[in-house]
């Protein structure tokens, strides 16, 4: 039996996730008020980003960004920037 939400980033009522995919209080109000199908928008743009800035998932500060472009993304309706990225020179 599959959940209904309000899903906040695409405003309407949409079927929701079928478990927190996400932990503490961030990932309560992901279950809570974002759908499947909103999840899986930000599934592309996480790929895409994690791709282009070649982030490092073991990286805090790297995680720390993710978490911020998510939050921006469905709650904020901030699509992230990943074109014209310049990374740092190592």
């Amino acid at each position: 039996m599959s959940r209904t939400v309000f899903c906040v980033h695409l405003n309407k009522e949409a079927e929701g996730l079928d478990f927190q995919l996400y932990p503490g209080e961030l990932g309560k109000r992901i279950f809570d008020s974002i759908s499947k199908e909103a999840w899986g928008l930000w599934q592309k743009k996480q790929t895409m980003l994690i791709n282009e800035k070649k982030l490092n998932m073991m990286d805090a500060e790297h995680r720390k960004f993710l978490e911020g472009a998510m939050s921006d993304f469905l709650f904020e309706g901030k699509d992230p920037q990943i074109e014209g990225y310049t990374p740092p020179n190592a």
